[in-house]
């Protein structure tokens, strides 16, 4: 009996490859410049903008290509020369030289083409509605979306960023059921977009008289915000209904009328919003809350889709995903997608969230880059 083998997968060369994706990108940087000399795109601001920012990558990509060839084509004419017969010892070893440094430099241009061919996040430089919800782990579930919300809002501060206020479900017994909340400025969702998930807590409750270690969860959903021109919602498919914000307990904090709860019909989605005292900004913060999340949904859709036409997928940082725990015995925060573990938890719940986040950007680019080789 003949024994199997594993049959290696023929890797393409990258000249190929490379030659492949950006006689596209040339042509279609082309067609955008002929575009943006257009009167009529410079009408539409917003389609204008996002032509430049497509023209800007494009004529990237194309100038690093161009390098890229021009590399090649030195190396040929160099190592042509060599197997041409020049006898000269000295001339031989000074085209052996500068090929060796043209090979760094193809390598370096390479590795540059490699990254700028990641499709842009064009959500990265959009603000974010953050959602935080206790999951199990009762009262001290509730502590913990607290802890997390406070979390976040040092790091924006740290970062410049703004945070408003949408929702806040307060728990009977301190803490919060549930916490929405906007955060605005300079690629906020980039700082964000890996949160998502179920962050779980190990620790020992205040209520707890023998020291045991009880563990906790919360789910993160961070949504970009989304333009209405995006979204389109008909307001027949809304149901809204308006009450009294209420306080811990369910008891009322406010004797007005201003709080507002939308229903969107199609879909079952309920968002409510009380934190402002005029019920027009508590609807207008409803209705983002609800652009956001109806967003997500059709992203997931098409992403689910994506994910059955592809062998590997990076990981989507699902809500039902555990991302990281937090474990205040051991002083310990361990991210379980990159296996990172930081013995510094008291600084992290301050908001020192950097480290995470750039070694989760770059795990991300990694992944990326690796999909895109394949």
């Amino acid at each position: 009996m003949s024994q199997s083998k594993d049959i290696p997968r023929k890797v393409q060369d990258p000249a190929d490859r490379f030659a492949a994706r950006l006689g596209p990108a040339r042509e279609e940087r082309e067609r955008i410049q002929v575009l943006l000399s257009d009167p009529a795109t410079a009408k539409n601001h917003r389609r204008y903008s996002q032509l430049g920012r497509d023209y800007s990558r494009l004529d990237k990509l194309v100038s690093i290509y161009d390098r890229y060839l021009a590399i090649k084509a030195e190396l040929e004419d160099n190592r042509q020369m060599l197997e041409g017969g020049e006898d000269d010892p000295e001339f031989q070893e000074l085209i052996r030289s500068e090929m060796a440094k043209l090979e760094e430099d193809i390598t370096r241009v390479e590795e540059n083409l490699e990254e700028a061919l990641i499709p842009p996040d064009e959500r990265d430089d959009k603000n974010i509605i953050i959602e935080i919800r206790a999951g199990t782990g009762g009262e001290e579930a509730a502590l913990f979306v607290l802890d997390l919300f406070r979390m976040y809002s040092k790091y924006a501060e740290n970062k410049g960023l703004k945070i408003e206020s949408m929702n806040t479900n307060p728990a009977a017994h301190g803490g919060l059921k549930e916490v929405v909340f906007g955060v605005v400025g300079e690629a906020v969702y980039r700082a964000f977009k890996h949160e998502s998930g179920v962050h779980r807590v190990q620790r020992v409750p205040e209520t707890e008289s023998q020291g045991r270690i009880h563990t906790s969860a919360a789910t993160v959903a961070v949504l970009p915000e989304v333009e209405e021109v995006d979204v389109q919602i008909d307001p027949h498919d809304l149901r809204i209904d308006r009450f009294c914000s209420s306080g811990p307990g369910g008891q009322s904090v406010n004797t007005t009328y201003s709080a507002i709860r939308i229903t969107h019909i199609p879909s079952g989605i309920v968002v409510s919003c009380q934190d402002e005292k005029s019920q027009h900004k508590n609807k207008a913060s409803a209705l983002k809350v609800l652009r956001a999340r109806l967003h997500q949904m059709m992203q997931a859709e098409q992403d689910a889709e994506l994910s059955r036409q592809r062998k590997d997928q990076i990981k989507s940082g699902d809500r039902s995903d555990k991302i990281r725990t937090y474990n205040y015995p051991q002083n310990r925060v361990t991210d379980h997608r990159i296996g990172l573990s930081l013995h510094r938890l008291e600084s992290v719940m301050a908001g020192d969230l950097d480290e995470l986040v750039t070694k989760l950007n770059e795990w991300d680019r990694e992944q990326k880059l690796n999909s895109e080789s394949e």
